[in-house]
């Protein structure tokens, strides 16, 4: 997994088109590459990547501390405009608002910025591909010693960037004028007397740190983006939330735009193709059911079929033809009854069996207990399977009896 970080200058030191210093981060923290370049130019890193982290310039993200009520989720979401409102300089509505945990106090880092740039940026990032976007105040990237204060130098523009982080959850930020010496003098005085830490580029590294020769508890050390990269996972402070799903999910949905697509259209070239067949076989049941019925009524002319049972009137009406003609149906009570009689043999003398009935086709047999043995009843099923008619023991001392499969009624 690879994570892009990018520092973007701050919008009063910066023309319309700054370059960002930027790191591509692999897996266990490795530096694969970094440089600096607008942030237009950096789509295929940027579509490359996992995660692209957005450290906003400090002098771009105001820190409040604020005493808050236990609120959470959308209610703290809600409430946060009217608490800031008094502490910022114009409508808190149009400004973009994170509010991080709260501490044993009840206080908690709220981090103020305009919301209208932060969507220019994010959508900036998104238009060029970013899976997932993350926007962090950079003071609050800089490594902390306890009982220190940590600064940075950068020069931006025409000017210098300054970003302080006094506190784990606090810390400002300011553009100032291209003068190394009154920098840090002024870094030195929010640091108040607490040892100081500034971290400046390679190729000031040597000037600056004559220039805090002569300063008690200044340090100056090079500034390298390990230290950024590790203060990110602790910032604890994520804007982008604060924009909703404009933060990486819409192009989550996006790269599964095309495969959703020809997934529905399968579904429906499906569905059409299933309501196509059912109309087809349709249409074939109605041809079938119209042959039917003009079969029947030339068979019987003064008989009107019944819809859907025209092949039972005609079964039945087969079977009252035979039977006129002298041919009993096979699965008529008479024929069945006499089988059965037939299949009893010395049995049927004995009065074995107790009632007889006729239903759907079928003659239900029920003996009398006791009367018939197992050897019996395999002699009288096997003299029905004779004469074409099974048996079945639906309970003790119950048979049916019905026509064979495949024998002709």
């Amino acid at each position: 997994m690879t994570i892009l970080y990018i520092r973007h200058p701050a919008k009063a030191s910066t023309d319309s088109a700054p370059a960002c210093s930027f790191v591509l981060a692999g897996d266990g923290g490795a530096l694969l590459q970094q440089g600096s370049a607008p942030l237009g130019s950096l789509g295929q890193l940027i579509a490359g990547a996992k995660q692209v982290v957005l450290l906003l310039a400090a002098a771009d993200v105001t820190l409040l501390r604020l005493k808050m009520p236990p609120l959470a989720g959308a209610r703290l979401r809600a409430a946060l405009p009217g608490l800031v409102e008094e502490h910022i300089l114009g409508d808190a509505q149009d400004c973009l608002l994170a509010a991080g945990a709260p501490d044993a106090a009840g206080m908690r880092t709220v981090a103020v910025a305009q919301r209208a740039w932060a969507e220019v940026l994010v959508k900036a990032l998104l238009a060029q591909g970013a899976r997932k976007v993350v926007l962090l105040p950079s003071q609050l990237c800089l490594p902390l010693q306890p009982g220190s204060v940590t600064a940075s130098l950068q020069a931006s523009g025409d000017g210098l960037e300054l970003a302080l982080r006094q506190a784990p959850q606090e810390g400002l930020g300011l553009v100032l004028p291209p003068q190394p010496q009154q920098a840090l003098l002024t870094t030195r005085a929010f640091a108040g007397d607490v040892p100081l830490t500034v971290y400046v580029a390679q190729a000031e590294l040597a000037h600056y740190q004559q220039l805090a020769a002569g300063m008690a508890g200044v340090t100056v050390e090079l500034d390298h983006w390990a230290h950024w990269i590790a203060g990110a996972k602790g910032a604890g402070l994520d804007l982008a939330a604060a924009l909703g799903t404009a933060t990486g999910s819409a192009t989550e949905w996006r790269r599964w735009r095309w495969p959703l697509r020809l997934a529905l259209l399968a579904v429906i070239v499906n569905l059409a193709g299933m309501n196509i067949e059912w109309m087809r076989l349709k249409r074939e049941a109605a041809t079938v059911r119209t042959s039917m019925q003009q079969t029947f009524k030339a068979a019987y002319p003064n008989e009107a079929p019944v819809y859907g049972l025209e092949a039972e009137q005609m079964r039945r009406n087969i079977a009252a033809a035979r039977l006129q003609g002298g041919q009993a149906s096979m699965d008529d009570f008479t024929s069945m009854s006499a089988a059965l009689g037939e299949a009893l043999g010395g049995l049927a003398g004995r009065g074995v069996v107790a009632s007889l009935e006729y239903r759907e086709r079928s003659l239900i047999v029920r003996l009398k207990p006791d009367m018939v043995d197992a050897s019996a009843q395999a002699q009288v099923r096997d003299g029905l399977a004779a004469r074409k008619l099974a048996l079945n023991e639906t309970a003790p001392g119950v048979w049916k009896i019905t026509p064979a499969t495949g024998a002709k009624a």
